[in-house]
């Protein structure tokens, strides 16, 4: 999901058919994601609420907001995989509102990653162990660099515009090789990550002291 949702927000660099079915295909991954966490779903009405919990269900449920947003939207414009609908009005709107979900989406889902982080960090950890111990510090300072130059990168491709609607277009420029802008988007999740992350730590340092 995550390589797909970075594929997308390249839209028009990467073609529009393949943007329309990479999309499509990263909403059956999303719907497959919920299948296979029915149980953390059952389970919203029920438990203690602590400041982590707080922050991973809102995260969690926009993300779901977004992604419906993003999948509702696709069908009002799409000019190739839903093209046999009978949709004959509403494009305009259907492209803002498809902008401002895959943008918001972009964000929510790199910070929904950053709270399981740890759980990531762990699972490689098991595999690498010694080799973990050894580069933590490195890793870290390592994650930091990438989250402040995500920082200079999310103001550079304008990323604020899109996110509050300032701009109604979102600018490619075609000359550019592709993976100066993967490595800019990777950036800008990685700064997200990053923050929710030790967004989560804060959480539960405070729950903790509860």
């Amino acid at each position: 999901m995550t390589v797909l949702l970075m594929l997308l927000m390249a839209f028009e660099l990467i073609g529009r058919a393949a943007h329309e079915w990479i999309g499509t295909g990263m909403f059956i991954l999303f719907i497959i994601h919920h299948i296979l966490n029915t149980k953390w779903s059952r389970s919203l009405l029920r438990g203690k609420y602590t400041p982590f919990r707080i922050f991973q269900t809102a995260s969690a449920v926009s993300a779901l907001l977004f992604m419906l947003g993003s999948f509702i939207s696709a069908l009002l414009i799409s000019r190739e995989v839903f093209a046999f609908l009978p949709v004959s009005s509403g494009q305009a709107f259907g492209g803002t509102l498809h902008m401002l979900c895959a943008y918001w989406g972009f964000v929510i889902l790199s910070l929904h990653l950053g709270l399981h982080w740890n759980s990531i960090i762990g699972m490689a950890g098991r595999l690498v162990k010694k080799a973990f111990r050894a580069r933590r510090n490195i890793l870290r300072i390592l994650g930091t660099a990438i989250a402040l130059y995500g920082v200079y990168a999310f103001f550079r491709r304008e990323i604020p515009g899109y996110l509050f609607l300032r701009t109604q277009f979102i600018f490619f420029d075609f000359s550019e090789p592709l993976i100066f802008f993967f490595l800019d988007y990777l950036s800008i999740m990685g700064m997200f990550v990053w923050t929710g992350h030790y967004l989560s730590k804060g959480a539960l340092s405070l729950q903790a002291k509860k």
